[in-house]
């Protein structure tokens, strides 16, 4: 049974048109003001199109073939099929569809960027990086380019004409880039020559596109030692004059591929930069701060990532499960006409199935609900409007990308169990799924590194104001709803849990004001719980909303089937909440006490 795919374009509807009412907060905002629902749907369809047409063909022979290096030319040659469809996928515009106008994008929201971007990832993560990453080299050079390097770089980047990358770590250092060596030196004439080594570049070369532009970071001469003394240059794989005519190749080149667990189809490089030629992005020495614009996106990305997995892992499973008869029903034959009884009949089977659909649709209206507040951060007239919702999203960032991937290898695993022994096979395609989940939770900062950053930055050095902002938007809603008895089974848990995230909270900060490694060793725990108070907040409210449709004398089972998978998600998933709260709070003691000898 070959992979299949259908986009969950009834579910994406839902989230935005009925969860969020997404177009009435994005008309209200200038950048936005034509965008409605038929716009809204009539892209999303297309885009399920093109990812299921085009791009989920290529996924499990893709990852069977994987890259190949030329090492005399240094040139890498992606999968078969892997550039024809970035052709499709550049001559049908689609890279251009949240990019600034001004540089000849199509100027949508980054919602429903998001939305398409799910379901390129449910089709192929692995090609999906290719165009991926090049909007987050865009983002970077949008924020902090000097004119010249906008003018040149962002209408082929905008066109898919050229694709980015983002050269950050070395073989030395992966997260604490304060210690990498890469050097630049001034040329005199406003350039730089640069040299060093970069490991793990995502799509650092390929036979995609025309050019490649790639972020680097490295030290001037006079750099202070750590991270305040990285900057940031761009440095293109063929220089270019200033209308886009591409001349000689820059002294920057594939060393070698990466052998790795998953993702076979994207190049993962290491990049040698041999005196390379680049301009500085940005001020001298804040590199960093360019870089996060560039980061941040990526985070949101990753979680986007592991969403498309779980969603198209959960299909399949579903599928399966429904076809593959093994064993009778507990309580008698369920399908007595076949020598045994569909496995979808079995309590654990639904019970991993449910866990992967809750997952899916939680990380949706998760990561959507993000995204809308980052379009309202970049382009409302308010500011104290933009500003809200720029700190909802640095608070959501490192829960989108954490918790999302956790999810995503939790039931990409669950999924592949349902198959048994044929999801171990590659023919299934149900093990790439897990492999190819499991960078996801490594790169872009790994989870413990996003749970240190939540609760380390976003949380206890504003003294909690940006949690409270969204304890406050929580307790309005527990407020309005609390008086519904139909919400009662929704409302209760959510009000529970908001209080204890609120003690936790301040336990774990007293706690660190004596104990930094407090911080250390509750950090992962506590990001895990709040990603549940923000997904209960949110199956709270996609209930209500089915409820409310119920009553109108709907009868779609969609609805029907949004409730059973909220109960389950109250029932058997939120309560892992109550572990997570008893190991944040048994502190440090028991990590820190033995010897490193010990070990």
């Amino acid at each position: 049974m070959p992979v299949s795919y259908t986009p969950p374009i009834r579910d994406m509807q839902f989230v935005l048109h009925e969860l969020l009412h997404a177009t009435d907060t994005l008309r209200a905002l200038p950048a936005h003001a034509e965008v409605d629902v038929d716009t809204v749907n009539a892209i999303l369809e297309e885009g399920g199109k093109f990812a299921a047409g085009v791009v989920l063909p290529l996924n499990l022979p893709g990852d069977a073939q994987g890259c190949r290096l030329d090492r005399d030319t240094h040139a890498v040659t992606t999968p078969d099929g892997f550039a024809d469809a970035y052709r499709q996928y550049v001559e049908g515009g689609w890279p251009s569809l949240s990019c600034d106008p001004e540089h000849g994008g199509q100027g949508l929201p980054h919602t429903l960027n998001q939305c398409f971007y799910e379901m390129l990832n449910s089709a192929g993560q692995a090609w999906t990086m290719y165009p991926g990453l090049s909007h987050g080299a865009y983002e970077a050079l949008h924020a902090h380019g000097t004119e010249a390097q906008k003018k040149l770089y962002l209408p082929r980047l905008t066109s898919g004409e050229w694709t980015g990358t983002m050269c950050l770590t070395e073989p030395h250092c992966g997260t604490d880039l304060g210690l990498l060596r890469t050097k630049a030196e001034p040329v005199g004439d406003g350039t730089y020559r640069i040299t060093g080594q970069k490991i793990f570049i995502s799509a650092g070369e390929h036979d995609m596109a025309a050019n490649i532009i790639h972020l680097v970071l490295a030290r001037l001469p006079d750099a202070p030692a750590g991270s305040k003394g990285i900057s940031l240059f761009v440095v293109p794989k063929f220089h270019a004059s200033a209308d886009g005519t591409l001349g000689e190749r820059n002294a920057i080149h594939c060393a070698a591929l990466e052998h790795k667990m998953g993702i076979h189809g994207n190049s993962t490089c290491q990049m040698v930069l041999d005196g390379a030629i680049g301009t500085l992005v940005g001020e001298p020495h804040k590199g960093l701060a360019a870089m996060f614009v560039m980061m941040n996106a990526a985070r949101l990305g990753v979680g986007c990532q592991s969403l498309g997995l779980t969603e198209v892992a959960y299909q399949n499973a579903v599928a399966y499960a429904k076809d593959r008869i093994q064993m009778r029903a507990l309580t008698g034959p369920k399908a007595p006409d076949q020598a045994a009884d569909p496995i979808l009949v079995h309590p654990d089977v639904r019970k991993m199935l449910l866990t992967a659909r809750a997952f899916a649709e939680g990380g949706r209206a998760l990561l959507c609900h993000t995204a809308l507040r980052l379009d309202v951060a970049l382009a409302s007239d308010d500011e104290d409007e933009k500003q809200s919702a720029a700190d909802e999203v640095a608070l959501l960032t490192p829960i989108v990308k954490a918790f999302l991937t956790d999810n995503g290898w939790l039931a990409t695993s669950h999924c592949q169990q349902v198959f048994g022994g044929h999801g171990y096979i590659h023919e299934w395609g149900m093990e790439q799924f897990v492999r190819d989940a499991r960078i996801n939770m490594i790169y872009e900062g790994t989870n413990t590194i996003q749970s240190l950053d939540l609760l380390g930055r976003k949380v206890l050095l504003d003294n909690g104001k940006k949690l409270k902002a969204l304890g406050k938007t929580v307790q309005e809603f527990i407020e309005d709803a609390g008086i519904r008895e139909d919400m009662q089974e929704f409302v209760n848990p959510l009000a529970d849990l908001g209080d204890k995230v609120s003690k936790l909270t301040m336990e774990i900060g007293m706690k660190a004001m004596g104990n930094p490694d407090e911080v250390g060793a509750a950090a992962v725990d506590y990001l895990r719980v709040v990603g549940h108070l923000v997904f209960a907040y949110l199956w709270a409210r996609m209930a209500q909303v089915a409820l409310d449709r119920q009553a109108a004398g709907d009868t779609d089972p969609f609805y029907t089937a949004k409730l059973h998978t909220a109960r389950f998600y109250f029932a058997r998933l939120l309560p892992e909440t109550a572990s997570l709260i008893r190991s944040a709070r048994s502190g440090s003691g028991a990590l820190m006490a033995m010897d490193a000898a010990l070990f």
